[in-house]
């Protein structure tokens, strides 16, 4: 085994665990995150390191991707699709998020519609080519996108690819040829399956976000070799796996969860080592809290996921619930006089007020202090010292108009946020159907463990595990990953004519992709395959996800599955 360093870069503070096998030894620390350019916060967090120099392998989990989405600061994206099709991106699903809210505005797709493109190319819903692609009209249509300067990537998603790709795969071809110096994401590599605004949405990400990560990316090794060390460096996906930082750049959608996944991994060894059946685990930072559930001592995963609504990233991942709640979550009053909390965040600059570096407005640490439940003198391990007397200046100004007293103001700050955290639990327990009184809470994070007695005496839960080193223990979880790739393909098969040979030829082009992908990483051992079917019932418009238990199909064992 390897010397290992996790790094859990969060939008307060950046988390480190190191782990030597040979001696057991564990050391752990933090550093103030530098959300401007996180790979400082990484260096100067490294320079705390006396043994960086005999790292053999660093895991890092980020939210460069993340962020890129959520403040549109990604590439100018070209979209090419099947003529009759480029408004897709626009029209989104029929379904709003607040159906009887007359202010409420439809989000922007990650593409303009002046940058989207049409081929009059077309491939029917059994893969048959109805009309071949026009390679002539192709080459003048990448000489339009080259004229537009400001256009950096090119996703391509084409009716029914998912089917048939030669299409996808012949214009990939000449636009790298045409378009050397853009980036491109074609559907089928990208997510080859049915519904094609979420197909086309998830392609779209990832070519917003390939310049951007694979600058970030690049600009991360050669920082990180000028402070010495040159140990290899993976980054954390979306799935609980792990990927180079090749890898990383080519397929940039991976890796929106990076960061959160690996407290549920860690939660996840957690339930193992204590034989705990159901695990519910929460996060709160400093900027945000994520909840999610081990159910059999397996994580819970998904392919439906929004990072913001009307902006479906459909790959597979762990199944995490974010809100905007975190110790420097932001309290403040609304119109109507009524006192919220987030979901904006003080950060780690300026952050909180009681941090003394410039932040003058309340937030839940602020809160906490006041109530006594910090101590001043033995934050950041004693290396930062907080200042109660701006903490209380800063609720000041809402006590005030509130008529409360300073104590009274900071306690109605946590139980707003307490609130918010249990609509965040609720969502994954209570709304799925299982029963809060049927699990255990894993509190971790640099704030949950101060609010953990409160969540579970609401909820209902009977017991809370706060897990040693809890503000690292993500970063823990990075350290015990192992690399996984998750490949996933549409093919419509019916129970009373399954096709046999066309299921198995999919099994096994989706199983040897994977292991290639796996072997170009460098992964080419101990590998574990699991394979699983999305089905439903002729009627419902959802799948559901069922583990497979054999290997290949045949048409015996193939009628009792149905039977």
């Amino acid at each position: 085994m390897r010397n290992v360093l996790g790094v859990d870069v969060g939008g307060t503070f950046t988390d480190f665990v190191a782990y030597d096998p040979k001696t057991r030894r564990v050391a752990v620390w933090k550093e103030l995150s530098t959300p401007a350019d996180p790979i400082t916060g990484i260096v100067a967090g490294l320079a705390q390191h006396e043994d960086r120099g005999t790292i053999d392998n660093l895991r890092i989990g980020t939210t460069v991707a993340t962020n890129a989405i959520l403040e549109r600061k990604g590439a100018v994206v070209a979209y090419v699709t099947t003529k009759g099709f480029r408004d897709v991106p626009f029209i989104q699903r029929g379904n709003r998020k607040a159906h009887y809210d007359m202010s409420w505005v439809k989000p922007k797709p990650l593409v303009k519609r002046r940058h989207c493109f049409e081929l009059d190319e077309r491939i029917d819903a059994y893969g048959k080519v109805v009309r071949p692609l026009d390679e002539a009209q192709l080459r003048r249509l990448a000489h339009e996108i080259a004229a537009l300067s400001e256009i950096e990537a090119v996703a391509v998603c084409l009716l029914f690819s998912y089917l048939n790709p030669a299409h996808e795969l012949r214009i990939r071809e000449i636009l790298a040829e045409e378009l050397p110096d853009k980036a491109l994401s074609i559907s089928y590599h990208v997510l080859p399956k049915w519904k094609e605004y979420e197909r086309a949405s998830t392609t779209i990400a990832d070519a917003y976000l390939k310049p951007v990560v694979s600058r970030q990316l690049k600009a991360m090794r050669g920082r990180l070799d000028e402070a010495g060390l040159k140990a290899p460096a993976v980054i954390i996906k979306s799935n609980g796996g792990e990927m180079t930082l090749e890898a990383a750049s080519e397929a940039p959608v991976q890796m929106l969860l990076s960061g959160p996944t690996g407290g549920v991994i860690a939660g996840r060894f957690v339930a193992e080592a204590l034989g705990i059946d159901r695990l519910v685990t929460i996060d709160m930072g400093g900027t945000s809290t994520d909840v999610s559930t081990v159910i059999g001592q397996k994580e819970s995963f998904t392919t439906a996921f929004e990072i913001e609504w009307g902006v479906p990233i459909q790959v597979p991942m762990i199944d995490i619930r974010t809100i905007g709640a975190g110790g420097g979550s932001i309290a403040w009053m609304d119109k109507g006089g009524m006192l919220q909390v987030g979901p904006h965040s003080a950060g780690a600059t300026p952050g909180p007020a009681c941090y003394g570096r410039g932040g003058s407005e309340a937030t839940v640490t602020d809160a906490n202090l006041v109530l006594g439940r910090i101590n001043p003198k033995n934050f950041l391990g004693g290396r930062m010292k907080l200042c109660v007397a701006a903490a209380r200046d800063a609720i000041t100004k809402l006590a005030g108009p509130l008529r409360q007293t300073i104590e009274e103001t900071a306690l109605a700050i946590t139980r707003i946020v307490d609130n918010n955290m249990v609509g965040a639990l609720r969502s994954v327990l209570i709304e799925r159907g299982l029963d809060p009184r049927d699990f255990t809470l894993c509190a971790f994070g640099g704030a949950t463990p101060l609010h953990a007695s409160a969540l579970i005496r609401e909820m209902g839960i009977p017991r809370a595990i706060v897990p040693i080193h809890p503000a690292q223990f993500s970063a823990y979880g990075f350290i015990m990953t192992n690399p996984r790739v998750d490949r996933q393909r549409t093919t419509q098969l019916i129970s009373t004519r399954f096709d046999v040979e066309r299921a198995n030829r999919i099994m096994d082009d989706l199983e040897g992709e994977s292991l290639a992908e796996l072997q170009a990483q460098g992964y080419a051992e101990d590998i574990e395959v699991y394979r699983a079917l999305e089905m439903r019932y002729l009627g419902q418009n959802y799948e559901l996800e069922l583990p497979l238990t054999i290997g290949r199909f045949a048409t015996d064992s193939t009628a009792k599955l149905w039977a």
